[in-house]
């Protein structure tokens, strides 16, 4: 009997995949089903225990893995990360920039140094990703194989939310430039696309300096039935998975009650 899973797998063996924020909810959901998936994963967060964690649990799976513990903020220190993956498991085909912060607070009284750390993260350690790796996934396009890009966004890029301004125009950054690189790299068959979820139970927002806002959030997802990281997961590893002329370009992945 064939599953999807058995399908996915011969689609992806022999694929190279980064995943960033890699310790926790859609990242560490989205390493795992790659690895299931037949891909060689590294995994690149700011938590060293946990990347250690998963990446000796997916070794024992059968998966080849490597734990990278990075800031993406950190220029110099991702650039030798990216040299690092390069020369542990070969040429990269397969990069799904997931890190990311969401730090909410009314507009007069919230914390500069948050916006800066969403700046930083949500558009700077996209940029950061895509371009360590953009020469391998040219290449890998170059040579007729499968190269995406895969920017994790959210549907803040689309929508406006109270106290949320800041986040989601770091996400409309995200679905914009999104579309300008897909306009560049498209044509030399480099796949460059979205994933964007809704409301997701994970530990984005646990951060927040503002109280309040950390409560109405806890209760906002509470609310309806939520989607869970492998939801997410599961739609990127659909996307990957994809003939070399089919790009899904932009994915919005939102739970039923959401609308």
């Amino acid at each position: 009997m064939t599953t999807a899973t058995t399908h996915a797998n011969e689609l992806l063996h022999g694929r190279v995949a980064v995943v960033t924020g890699a310790t926790a909810g859609i990242g560490e959901a989205t390493a795992r089903r790659l690895a299931a998936d037949g891909a060689a994963v590294a995994l690149v967060g700011r938590r060293r225990d946990r990347l250690d964690r998963l990446a000796s649990e997916l070794r024992e799976q059968g998966a080849r893995t490597l734990a990278v513990a990075v800031d993406v903020a950190d220029a110099p220190g991702f650039a030798a990360a990216a040299s690092a993956i390069r020369s542990e498991l070969g040429r990269v085909d397969l990069v799904v920039a997931n890190a990311g912060v969401m730090l909410a607070a009314p507009f007069e009284r919230a914390d500069e140094a948050e916006w800066d750390r969403m700046i930083d993260i949500n558009i700077r350690g996209l940029l950061r990703t895509g371009r360590a790796f953009i020469d391998d996934l040219i290449a890998t396009a170059a040579a007729g194989d499968r190269a995406d890009l895969v920017h994790v966004g959210s549907i803040g890029g689309h929508e406006s939310f109270p106290n949320y301004g800041v986040y989601c125009a770091t996400k409309a950054a995200v679905a914009h430039l999104t579309r300008g690189l897909r306009r560049e790299l498209g044509p030399r068959n480099v796949r460059v696309k979205t994933v964007e979820p809704g409301l997701v139970p994970t530990e984005l927002g646990d951060g927040m300096a503002d109280a309040e806002q950390r409560a109405n959030l806890e209760q906002w997802r509470s609310s309806i039935v939520a989607l869970r990281p492998q939801d997410i997961a599961d739609a990127i590893a659909f996307a990957v998975a994809m003939p070399p002329h089919v790009n899904v370009a932009e994915l919005v992945v939102v739970p039923t009650q959401q609308g």
